[in-house]
């Protein structure tokens, strides 16, 4: 039997824990610690535990997923006399789902196995398919750690989407930060085809029906679409966090000795959205950057 902790029960962590309450083997139980146990009144009328503090939490699990925005959030719930660390007294596995930098992941991983005498472990589970995927429970799970400790969570990831172990600590981060690049692309180039098309006069709503069904056509495109024909950019995924995934990008493609061709222009339309204002309206909102950049030239 099984105790697992989640901690960040926002819009997708909260789907993510309920797909994991909804298939626990029978006798494991859930824990949940969050800002408030108001939102999450579903998953506590449905069998979770709360914990009023973290620490509380870490006296019960033995693995706890984290799917908050970075690791100075993940770090903030580990310290303090409240904190995580503050109540382990038996092995641990912290499972970052967050989108972080590789080689943050990997130091965090150090630092809390030097400082608990190797009681705590860190492997990193980021996940791609966006809250569409989360709800569904159909998430891409891209994980990085030892044997061992991912054999620990993947029962467990099963339960959200499907997981694949890709290597060592950091590499699920890695793989998610390529993601983040493919991801991009798609997003800035149908947003600048939608302005582009706009102005040329097609009917936008039949170009991207057409593009669908080509080689252009993506999960990306059937997302974003409706939104860039609509002008809608009513928050799903929001475009600041697009700033730290294409920086970790950039780190990775440094360590490795990579030229970046697009890398650096993303980051650069992603840091122009934040200037401008809209860092937390959805990530189609490069399409008004776009058409606002045009204007001032």
């Amino acid at each position: 039997m099984t105790t697992v902790g989640f901690i960040g029960l926002g819009t997708m962590g909260h789907p993510i824990a309920r797909h994991m309450l909804g298939g626990l083997p029978a006798g494991d139980t859930l824990v949940l610690n969050d800002i408030s146990s108001d939102r999450i009144k579903d998953l506590l009328d449905g069998g979770a535990v709360w914990a009023e503090t973290a620490k509380e939490l870490a006296s019960k699990a033995s693995v706890v997923f984290f799917m908050v925005p970075d690791v100075p959030q993940v770090q903030a719930v580990l310290e303090g006399e409240n904190g995580l660390l503050a109540g382990v007294d038996q092995e641990l596995l912290l499972v970052v789902c967050s989108t972080v930098s590789p080689d943050a992941v990997r130091r965090l991983d150090e630092e809390v196995s030097a400082s608990t005498n190797g009681l705590v472990r860190v492997i990193d589970a980021p996940v791609s398919g966006g809250q569409v995927g989360a709800e569904a429970g159909k998430l891409s799970i891209m994980v990085g750690g030892s044997d061992e400790l991912v054999a620990k969570a993947m029962p467990y990831l099963k339960l959200a989407g499907s997981p694949v172990h890709l290597g060592p600590t950091g590499a699920g981060e890695v793989a998610k930060a390529c993601n983040q690049l493919v991801c991009a692309a798609n997003i800035v180039a149908n947003a600048e085809a939608a302005v582009v098309a706009e102005r040329a006069g097609l009917d936008v709503q039949k170009l991207f029906d057409l593009m669908r069904g080509g080689y252009a056509g993506s999960k990306i495109m059937d997302d974003k679409a409706p939104r860039f024909i609509a002008k809608d950019y009513s928050v799903s995924g929001a475009a600041v966090f697009w700033i730290k995934d294409l920086k970790a990008y950039l780190d990775e493609a440094g360590r490795t000795g990579t030229a970046t061709v697009q890398g650096d222009r993303l980051l650069d339309a992603f840091q122009g959205v934040v200037d401008a204002g809209w860092g937390w309206d959805d990530t189609a909102i490069v399409q008004k950057y776009i058409e606002e950049q045009d204007q001032q030239a």
